[in-house]
């Protein structure tokens, strides 16, 4: 890992610093497919949900979906406050957040409702010092634009910040911005079916702490949050 010092941190949010109960996931498909009057296997939920064919609209259409009416069903079943109670905290992302120091925010593709009944719910919304959600306005990750935005929120430039993201969607947003990214592999890659390169790569959040470390010496300042 390149011995880089990082002034302000962006991260991705469901995937990389939280998580659902896969019961909740399940049920929503389950709704869904009541609706369409068909069936999603436990594979394909996995897949959808956590992105692992890469774009999930072109994941739809392969599966015979049309992506438009599935994903107002989506977000006319995901209720906020019943994803919000399925939701817990990575306990690596924790650490990590506790050991920065500097501007902190989150560009997500959850919308408003979920993202702030998710981070009420977890009590941390005032762990980020600005929140992002992405949107046909803002744009959609590997669009840079919602990152450009939140590097706004922050007045931070891209050469000090870095992108954390569990996807290659994340990564393509970091680079487009002009950021280095980070990805953590919360899954085996071969259920991914591919790696996916960035300038730095963990399987858990803690193990970027060497690169908070840096950055905290570098300032000679020490951690509040």
């Amino acid at each position: 890992m390149a011995s880089v010092a990082y002034n302000a941190w962006l991260f991705d949010l469901d995937g990389t610093l939280i998580d659902v109960d896969p019961a909740h996931s399940r049920r929503v498909f389950d709704e869904i497919g009541d609706r369409l009057g068909r069936e999603f296997t436990d594979e394909q939920v996995r897949a959808l949900w956590h992105g692992f064919g890469g774009s999930r609209n072109a994941q739809l259409r392969q599966w015979g979906i049309d992506p438009e009416p599935f994903w107002e069903l989506f977000h006319e079943i995901e209720d906020p406050i019943r994803r919000a109670e399925a939701t817990y905290l990575y306990d690596d992302a924790e650490r990590l957040l506790a050991d920065l120091d500097g501007p902190v925010g989150v560009v997500t593709h959850s919308q408003p409702p979920l993202t702030e009944a998710v981070l009420d719910r977890l009590d941390i919304a005032d762990w980020f010092d600005t929140v992002v959600c992405c949107g046909d306005d803002v744009g959609w990750k590997p669009d840079p634009n919602p990152v450009h935005r939140a590097l706004d929120d922050l007045d931070a430039s891209g050469g000090e910040t870095v992108l954390v993201g569990d996807s290659p969607s994340d990564i393509g947003a970091a680079w487009n911005a002009g950021l280095d990214a980070a990805h953590v592999e919360r899954f085996d890659p071969a259920e991914r079916g591919h790696c996916v390169l960035a300038d730095h790569r963990v399987d858990r959040l803690d193990g970027l702490q060497d690169l908070a470390g840096q950055a905290r010496a570098a300032d000679g300042g020490q951690t509040d949050r």
